[in-house]
């Protein structure tokens, strides 16, 4: 912090003819790090209304950056402490209604004198410099290595606003804010609202913004840079889009203008109320932490995600328009209501991650978005919710350093089931006006969750409580089973069975479900009938289906309207190992690839009699959804292969080998549609270890073959170096050399980066760990080593560093909870077998000081450590 000049004075409340008698209110005191407490924000919003910010930038591309923040806010009455939050900035002049002053401020907040505060009233005036963040978070720096060129852009989420100016950094003090921007003359400043006024200031522009409406904190966004930018203004409302000049070329504009013409009409709709922020700026931003973040009116996506440098491919549509959804419905749920506190993050993203896949479903091409929710992110929640460390969707959030803790697949995923499941127990309507009504009551006011389930509950004439204590307030996932008797190849008795997650999460919900039956004909799986059930407890009788047909296979959640894991009778699942080809229905099929893959996972069904399936099946799948979903069992399969050998070496070898080279027929037989021809090019470039396959590969690469109909784009030619370094081929290093003197983008490098550190070299993998420990290196490439250090057949480079990396993970876990997500997926040791297990449950017991998240992750490692060797012994049995 710069020292103040003498002319600055701190004057006693006396001398301040509006000092008002000092309150007994104490909203602090705080830790002096950068985080606050639940507690001591609902403190600081009962007393703190009417905020407005005037921010002022001056932005020269620059590593520092200088700013004015002025804050005007009204006082109910003066607490006996009161912090505004700005996080490591050096502060140049301080003002309080008119004073200038020297600041108490550590490096977190400035503590404000209160004595200079006045009911009614106050403004505070912060005028800094600081540098720009380089880990994603505040106002993010990057240069382009590729023309020298520097982008700009803000990310707020949960509490990063301090990160760029003074603030009151919590959900529920929502704000106005007008900013101000001087930048170079040839960048663009985005924000919430678009400019009022442009004006030429020697070497920059000076750009001006009206109020925006009010906005919680993390909502309210500023990006700046030379972007290329796009427009579209066809539809009801502007749009843009912008991206790195140097990329710009691998954007397919058309494509998310489409999309986002699509959601803005459906939602307008849906929700009866128009979309609040007049424009809608779309902007692709580089080393970015998460996939994609709702800024009012100007969305910030990870241009990694959404780059293609070939023909886009029918799934890579598909999640263009799923994210366009998610976030456009987030402006509606979650900026213009937004929750109080941290603990309602899940809603905002259960109800956009809900609301996206309707969208997608509804408004785009895209009519199998549910199918796809099915076996992508609801599986991950499924297995989410069967860990120990399972939680309620609702849990309580402490302080700002937890509010990610639990953001995780029950986060979105289960969340997004549960309302799914709502809407199919209360009826589409009478769900779609409790929102509506809950959105119009709200607007741009802050909300919580019984503000939400008391405006469905009124609409539908219900009280919600049990339901919500069920759902909302209780963890682990229940399973049905259908048991049932035949007389005369007749039913003659039919229940469902519910199952708890455990004797420690016994709870047992109300649901409702489709219950199907069919019976196996000559040449396929015939469909006999379908009947809707709500169940509760633990057996529910299902009289309709007393009197029809024996059935060869029964699947009690049909079309997958319940959030619940399906366990087959005996009779189902032995016709579903038999008759899988011949489920006509996709989705169906889908859900009994599913139900064997869990088996595996739950140790009922050996790994190789599972692949036996995959060999025989996954030729003929021609449905796009569960190709995609055959071939993620395929590469999860090599992984629990590398990690069982050598105990199972030849047959772990043969089998990765037999899966690569079934990958590459179909890719060779696909020629004629790109979709599916990428799809399993793509998982044979990833199965690929075996001398033949890499070689093959190698030619490919080099133009010595080639495969009719697939063209080697610069990320297919990266993904081919990589695992040619993966496994040491010969003269793979140079090859890595050579094409990264070809490409030079961010792209390239950070490809490079991942091909180098994957390389199973001892010496290096100690550098490289070295470098992560050190914070040696940006955070964007600190992810990439990380990632790629230990793939899960370098078990022995693995184990060698595997006791320093357990023994410093109390060190490394002051880094932040950013840091440790991805460290604590990527780098806590794994090597399936007990004596893994047994190192891990040392830290668990020694290492008491470490954070809920680390812990978190420790104890999943665990788990999955078990999982693993179950599979292994049932390999050899």
């Amino acid at each position: 912090m710069n020292l103040f000049k003498a002319s600055f004075v701190a004057l006693a409340c006396g001398a301040l003819m509006s000092c008002a008698t000092q309150s007994t209110l104490n909203t602090g005191p705080r830790d002096a790090s950068a985080y606050i407490s639940q507690y001591q924000a609902a403190l600081r919003s009962q007393v703190i209304s009417d905020v407005r910010y005037e921010l002022d930038f001056q932005l020269t591309g620059e590593a520092e950056f200088s700013a004015t923040s002025k804050v005007t806010f009204q006082l109910s009455e003066i607490p006996k402490q009161l912090s505004l939050d700005l996080n490591k900035a050096q502060i140049k002049r301080f003002i309080i209604n008119g004073t200038a002053v020297y600041p108490n401020y550590n490096g977190a907040y400035i503590s404000l004198n209160t004595r200079l505060l006045t009911s009614g009233e106050n403004t505070v005036e912060v005028q800094f410099t600081r540098p720009h963040s380089t880990n994603g978070e505040g106002l993010h720096r990057f240069k382009d290595p590729v023309d020298g060129k520097v982008y700009l852009y803000s990310h707020f989420e949960p509490a990063a606003a301090q990160q760029m100016f003074a603030v009151f950094d919590q959900p529920d003090i929502k704000a106005n804010y007008q900013i101000t921007v001087t930048a170079p003359k040839d960048w663009q400043v985005i924000s919430t609202m678009r400019e009022s006024q442009i004006t030429p200031a020697g070497a920059y522009n000076r750009w001006t913004f009206p109020d925006t409406p009010k906005l919680s904190p993390y909502n309210f966004s500023m990006h700046a840079g030379p972007y290329h930018m796009w427009q579209d203004n066809s539809g009801r409302y502007p749009m843009r889009l912008f991206a790195r000049e140097s990329v710009a070329s691998q954007v397919t504009p058309q494509d998310w203008f489409n999309y986002t013409k699509q959601g803005l009409t459906f939602f307008d709709n849906y929700f009866g109320i128009p979309y609040p922020f007049k424009k809608y700026d779309q902007i692709l931003v580089p080393d970015f932490l998460y996939g994609a973040m709702e800024n009012a009116g100007a969305v910030t996506f990870a241009e990694d995600h959404f780059l293609y440098k070939a023909a886009m491919t029918a799934d890579q549509k598909q999640s263009l328009a799923g994210v366009i959804m998610h976030e456009m419905a987030h402006q509606w749920f979650g900026d213009l209501v937004t929750m109080k506190w941290w603990n309602g993050l899940w809603l905002n993203e259960s109800f956009a991650s809900f609301m996206g896949t309707l969208a997608t479903q509804e408004a785009t091409e895209f009519t199998n978005a549910w199918r796809t929710f099915y076996a992508k992110g609801k599986q991950r929640a499924y297995e989410q919710d069967s860990l120990v460390t399972t939680h309620p969707i609702e849990v309580p959030v402490a302080t700002t350093q937890n509010a990610f803790d639990n953001i995780d697949a029950i986060t979105y995923q289960k969340g997004a089931s549960t309302l799914k499941q709502l809407r199919h127990l209360l009826g589409d309507m009478v769900f779609r006006r409790g929102v509506s009504n809950y959105l119009k009551q709200y607007s741009y006011q802050n909300a919580e969750l019984d503000d939400f389930i008391n405006s469905l509950g009124k609409a539908a004439g219900r009280d919600l409580s049990a339901w919500t204590q069920e759902w909302l307030y209780s963890a682990g996932v229940n399973t049905i089973k259908a048991e049932y008797r035949c007389e005369a190849n007749r039913i003659s008795d039919f229940s469902l069975l519910q199952l708890p997650a455990s004797t420690e999460l016994p709870t047992l919900r109300e649901q409702k479900v489709q219950v199907a039956l069919f019976t196996q004909g000559r040449f396929d799986l015939r469909h006999d009938v379908t009947v809707p059930v709500t169940y509760k407890g633990e057996r529910t009788e299902v009289k309709q289906l007393i009197g029809e047909r024996c059935p060869d296979l029964v699947y009690p959640n049909f079309d997958d309207w319940g959030f619940v894991k399906v366990e087959l009778d005996d009779k189902s699942f032995n016709t579903a190992k038999q008759q899988l080809s011949n489920v006509s229905d996709p989705l169906l099929r889908s859900m009994l690839w599913q139900s064997l893959w869990d088996s595996v996972r739950e140790g009922k069904l050996s790994l190789d009699q599972y692949l036996s399936t995959v060999f025989v099946n996954a030729p003929a799948e021609t449905d796009y959804t569960i190709v995609g979903q055959i071939i993620d069992s395929m590469l999860r399969s090599k992984q629990y292969l590398a990690q069982i050998a050598p105990i199972q070496q030849n047959y772990a070898e043969n089998a990765i080998k037999g899966l690569s080279q079934m990958s590459l027929r179909k890719a060779m037989e696909s020629k004629g549609d790109n979709d599916f021809q990428r799809i399993w090019f793509d998982a044979y470039v990833n199965l690929a270890s075996d001398r033949d396959s890499l070689r093959h590969l190698a030619q490919l690469a080099d133009g010595e073959t080639k495969i009719k109909g697939l063209t080697l784009d610069q990320d297919l030619r990266w993904a081919i170096i990589t695992q040619l370094n993966r496994y040491d081929f010969p003269n793979a290093q140079q090859r890595l050399t050579k094409e990264a003197a070809k490409d030079n983008s961010d792209s390239g490098e950070k490809a490079a980066l991942a091909a180098q550190v994957i390389r199973p070299e001892a010496a290096a993998k100690r550098r490289w760990l070295s470098k992560v420990h050190q914070d040696s290196l940006p955070f964007s490439k600190q992810r990439i080593i990380m990632e790629n250090l230990y793939p899960a057949e370098q078990k022995l480079l693995s184990a060698a560093t595997a006791e320093e990396r357990l023994a410093s993970l109390r060190d490394i876990d002051k880094k932040g909870p950013v840091f440790m997500r991805n460290y604590a997926h990527n780098l806590i040791p794994t090597d399936c077998n007990y004596t893994s297990i047994a190192a891990l449950d040392k830290v668990l017991d020694s290492q008491t000081g470490l954070s809920n998240l680390t812990r978190r992750n420790l104890l999943e490692t665990r788990q999955m450590e078990l999982r693993c060797v179950l599979i292994k012994n049932k390999m050899t049995q």
